[in-house]
């Protein structure tokens, strides 16, 4: 199997745009914390070695990267609160984060590569929708690395301050044990009211 390469932004570059960044966005699935989002432009002379889709990479792997990728290139992280995600909905707020992202770094990209099948509608930026974009493009697979790193530490964070729901461990997917412990716990002020699981223990007869 191959990993990403270089080809979608070699010809983003070969049809005259300069500043190419990798869009993607973690934490759709969770019933519990923010969903995060990553912008990255990476220096085409400088591409860290092993770039991959985040979910295939070790957490060690990832570790190091994470540190590589800061040191190379331009990152902007951004998130999308519980709130947002209960008031819009996860697709628009996924979007949302990624908007922030993409507005975060240091100065404004000439064009977008996309994880997934949707530009979100705030960005008005040249962009393209890559499927499976952090297996294909390096520059989403870092967006992917430094998103995903970003949000476990957040739910690692979290957990600290509400044990029992394996956030450290979980990062807020909804795991057998997490929903158990919401059953004995109740919800906290982190997790997402429209979640079908959370929905159901607050509104249960």
């Amino acid at each position: 199997m191959t990993g990403p390469d270089y080809s979608y932004e070699a010809l983003a570059h070969q049809n005259g745009f300069q500043r190419i960044a990798g869009v993607d966005e973690v934490g759709r699935g969770p019933i519990a914390g923010p969903v995060t989002a990553a912008a990255v432009v990476l220096d085409p002379a400088n591409i860290p070695e092993g770039l991959n889709d985040s979910k295939v990479l070790s957490a060690k792997k990832r570790e190091a990267l994470y540190d590589v990728i800061f040191d190379v290139a331009d990152v902007s992280i951004a998130h999308a609160t519980v709130d947002e995600i209960d008031d819009i909905n996860i697709l628009r707020a996924s979007h949302l984060a990624m908007e922030r992202a993409v507005a975060g770094l240091s100065s404004p990209p000439d064009h977008l590569l996309i994880d997934g099948n949707m530009i979100p509608r705030g960005l008005t930026l040249s962009s393209e929708a890559i499927v499976k974009g952090d297996s294909k493009s390096v520059s989403i697979s870092a967006a992917s690395i430094v998103a995903k790193i970003c949000r476990d530490r957040l739910m690692w964070d979290l957990a600290q301050q509400f044990p029992g729901y394996g956030w450290e461990t979980n990062a807020g997917y909804p795991s057998k044990s997490h929903k158990a412990a919401l059953q004995n716990l109740g919800v906290t002020p982190h997790h997402r009211r429209s979640f079908k699981p959370v929905h159901n223990i607050l509104y249960q007869e």
